[in-house]
């Protein structure tokens, strides 16, 4: 073996953090947990390094260093872009996605709900997810700006913490509506098949640039190519499972409709003020 051949196959033999793991970690809904950890699994096998999955606590933790690699929402990521480079991004099972990297928001009421479109939810009891979603809160948002309507528009504004939340919320009535990611609610449809029969959808947001696989700008190039590499190349009943047909290479540009989004919402100054606990 050549000495460069040698160099190469020792860097990819040693851990590329000089001992400890390459830290991945979710900040999206906890029902696809199982996909991220798969990803992560197979993600360090085919580097031959140590890897390992956390919930992520803050932002600051993709910025000093304390995680390596992120499952992110759209939102955070556009505010982020000068500490992270995209590196894929899921593409979702099912004829709604064109077999292209995007979701949508799906807007549900209980099953037996009066309402008929986002129109009607006029003074409607209304959950979002947390206001660093993409999904629950900025694409309600800028449906707001298309109806010209104000934050005022609802009657009762809930932070539920989690898409899963909301539609709990929803499906027992305690609430009237909410605005969830489309892969997160089919996960808890398959996983919950009862939810069937207690919630609809009344509207559809977007669709819009889906949450993608991102990495530390500071991590070396070379691992940063590798790590694009090993996620553009999974297969399997790991993604299969989780109703993601791959992951596909994605690029910053495709997130341009996400900062004019933003952009939007925040010339209007328009926001989402919670005006009451969950449950009451």
């Amino acid at each position: 073996m050549s000495d460069s051949r040698a160099a190469v196959a020792a860097i990819d033999r040693r851990n590329p953090l000089e001992g400890g793991p390459l830290v991945f970690a979710s900040y999206l809904a906890p029902n696809n947990l199982p996909l991220y950890r798969y990803i992560t699994a197979a993600v360090g096998e085919r580097l031959g390094v140590e890897t390992r999955l956390e919930v992520g606590t803050s932002f600051s933790q993709l910025i000093d260093g304390q995680v390596d690699v992120a499952f992110l929402c759209g939102l955070p990521y556009v505010r982020l872009t000068k500490h992270l480079e995209v590196l894929a991004a899921p593409v979702l099972a099912g004829d709604r996605y064109s077999g292209r990297p995007l979701y949508f928001s799906d807007v549900i009421v209980a099953r037996d709900s009066r309402f008929q479109s986002f129109a009607d939810l006029r003074g409607a009891s209304w959950a979002f997810n947390e206001p660093d979603s993409h999904s629950g809160y900025l694409v309600t948002l800028v449906r707001l700006l298309e109806l010209r309507e104000t934050d005022e528009f609802f009657g009762k504004v809930v932070d539920a913490g989690w898409h899963q939340v909301s539609i709990d919320l929803v499906a027992t009535g305690r609430l009237d509506a909410s605005a969830v990611d489309s892969h997160v609610l089919a996960v808890e449809l398959r996983n919950r098949p009862e939810l069937q029969n207690r919630l609809r959808v009344i509207d559809r947001l977007g669709p819009s640039p889906i949450q993608p696989v991102v990495a530390r700008r500071a991590l070396d190039s070379h691992l940063r190519r590798r790590l694009r590499s090993a996620l553009l190349n999974l297969a399997g009943d790991g993604l299969g499972q989780s109703l993601v047909d791959r992951l596909a290479p994605v690029t910053d540009r495709e997130y341009d409709p996400i900062r004019k989004m933003l952009a939007a919402v925040n010339r209007a100054s328009l926001s989402l003020r919670p005006t009451g606990p969950a449950a009451a």
